[in-house]
């Protein structure tokens, strides 16, 4: 059977990696697991990348596709006073978030949903996704148009990837969805874009 981490029920055997990743005055640990993006034993680099480059724009952020928690969880670590929602449809992703939550002393929200089904119409001041590539140019497509209508007036999207692997055309569906798309940063091929709802 063919498993990928963005199926929404894993069949592949459980297999476990601890770690610790540091940024700034932060330190935390986790657990990452087979099944789920990126198994291994240190953040992935375009996890990190978004990481270390974010603003929030107001207190409510969603980690949209949130595989074991890595962005969320340090976000909420680097700005305590932000609500944190993590969702992925993977079940294995969500339940390592939350292992990954409790492990750290960090209260966000878990949910497990295929892309924004389960929200209920809820918006954020900020969306952050390291989104599933491999799962295709449609879920991402979809992924980037719908956060329109789950953002707060001023709030942003923001999505991180390799600029020749698909994110110069993921930027340009940003730039098509919102009517503005920015480099953050840039770093070893890859990109952090975003993109601001405007207001009216």
């Amino acid at each position: 059977m063919n498993d990928f981490y963005y199926s929404e029920k894993p069949q592949s055997e459980v297999k476990e990696k601890e770690f610790v990743a540091a940024w700034k005055n932060k330190k935390l640990t986790f657990t990452s697991v087979s099944g789920v993006f990126s198994y291994g034993t240190q953040l992935d680099k375009a996890s990190r990348l978004l990481i270390e480059n974010y603003t929030p724009s107001g207190y409510s952020v969603l980690d949209m596709g949130c595989g074991y928690g890595a962005i969320g969880l340090f976000l909420k670590a680097l700005y305590p006073q932000l609500s944190l929602t993590l969702v992925d449809i993977n079940e294995r992703a969500v339940a390592y978030a939350s292992i990954n939550a409790e492990r750290n002393n960090l209260w966000v929200k878990v949910i497990q949903s295929d892309l924004y089904k389960a929200l209920n119409g809820t918006l954020y001041h900020d969306i952050v996704t390291n989104p599933p590539v491999a799962a295709g140019k449609k879920v991402v497509t979809q992924l980037i148009k719908q956060a329109r209508e789950h953002l707060q007036p001023s709030g942003a999207l923001w999505l991180v990837a390799y600029h020749n692997k698909g994110g110069s055309t993921f930027k340009g569906i940003m730039e098509e969805t919102f009517g503005n798309a920015e480099d953050i940063e840039k770093q070893g091929g890859i990109r952090v874009y975003r993109s601001i709802l405007q207001k009216g």
